[in-house]
């Protein structure tokens, strides 16, 4: 079946009946593989931290190196975390939910409250009538037009690349997952309060090893790294040149995933530690494939290869949005703004009565 590149979302899908098969060959967890990739990513990180610990009697520039290596290696405990939360890193439930609480300790995020969450996330991606859970916050052009000017400086402060991508990811680990929304479950609650305690636990044992201040110097600094990556990773995902949103009738499933997710075409090492996340859009079609099965998925129909690649370069485009434009059916800067209103002050310009 030939298939043509998918550029725009208001270029029409190809018939996607035959998805669904393609996608069940690659929805069988393998052990071997799953057990390797918890080693070969605990094991280092582990190591780092020795490393870095070392590092601080010498020089914190020394253990800056460490950190940010260190911090790569968190990004892809996190998608082991984020696989075992859909139920597709180990065959059995059990495994899932004992290594996805372990590593919801290490990057700071209690797994069932998460794993709630996500799920809200993924059944409303790409859908403008239910943003809001699990994503980015995204405002059309007519809503910031109509907003009050408290809500625009929020929005505006919200989206500034040094607060959305240093300040926001430190935020969002470190204090905000410590409390559990006001409608989550009991289940996911409690998730919430034994991660805390669980973290707590951590963070005695390793500062009665290192010490309190190296501790949290290394554990800020690693947070940060890995934090401010995996927050990019989830925007430019989501937000980038050509991606699908539409209201709720008009929203579909499959074109949300292949239009509304991008394919990020990393160089390869950055799509090893980001834990081959980048096919994000095989990843919304079937959450239930794990990680170290998406590359050959994707590979293995044109369908999915018809997906326009969004790369490492073209990818910094994505600083430049800012707002949802429904008229154009695009993601827009503020300077859409600007167009706007000079057109709405030369129709009053137009429209008002003349002297005689």
């Amino acid at each position: 079946m030939s298939q043509q590149p998918i550029s725009s979302p208001q270029q029409p899908l190809p018939d996607t009946s035959s998805w669904k098969r393609v996608v069940a060959r690659f929805q069988r967890p393998a052990l071997d593989r799953a057990l390797w990739q918890v080693v070969n990513t605990l094991v280092p990180y582990a190591v780092l931290w020795y490393l870095m610990s070392l590092s601080l009697t010498v020089s914190y520039w020394l253990t800056v190196p460490l950190a940010i290596l260190a911090g790569g290696f968190l990004v892809r405990v996190f998608i082991i975390f984020h696989d075992c939360g859909h139920g597709s890193f180990f065959k059995s439930r059990r495994a899932n939910d004992i290594v996805g609480f372990i590593t919801g300790v290490l990057t700071f995020t209690p797994y069932h409250h998460w794993r709630w969450e996500h799920a809200l996330h993924h059944s409303t991606s790409g859908d403008l009538d239910r943003r809001g859970t699990g994503d980015v916050w995204t405002l059309t052009v007519q809503e910031y037009l109509e907003a009050s000017r408290w809500k625009r400086f929020a929005y505006r402060l919200a989206r500034n690349p040094i607060v959305l991508f240093v300040v926001a990811p430190l935020f969002l680990f470190v204090i905000r997952q410590r409390f559990p929304s006001s409608r989550a479950a009991m289940r996911e609650r409690h998730s919430v309060y034994l991660t805390n305690l669980a973290i707590l636990g951590m963070a005695v044992g390793l500062a009665s090893v290192f010490g309190i201040k190296a501790y949290l110097i290394i554990q800020l600094t690693v947070l940060m790294v890995a934090g401010s990556a995996g927050v990019w990773l989830f925007y430019v995902q989501h937000q980038f040149e050509g991606v699908y949103w539409k209201r709720g009738e008009e929203w579909d499933y499959t074109s949300a995933a292949l239009e509304g997710s991008s394919f990020y075409k990393l160089p390869g090492i950055l799509q090893w530690f980001s834990g081959n996340i980048g096919f994000h859009h095989i990843h919304h079609l079937s959450p239930r494939i794990p990680n170290y099965h998406l590359e050959q998925c994707h590979k293995a129909d044109p369908l999915f290869q018809g997906v326009k690649p969004v790369t490492l370069f073209s990818s910094l485009k994505s600083f430049t949005f800012r707002l949802w434009d429904e008229q154009r059916g695009k993601l827009v800067g503020y300077h859409r703004l600007r167009t706007i209103r000079r057109r709405h002050v030369k129709r009053f310009c137009s429209d008002a009565p003349t002297s005689q």
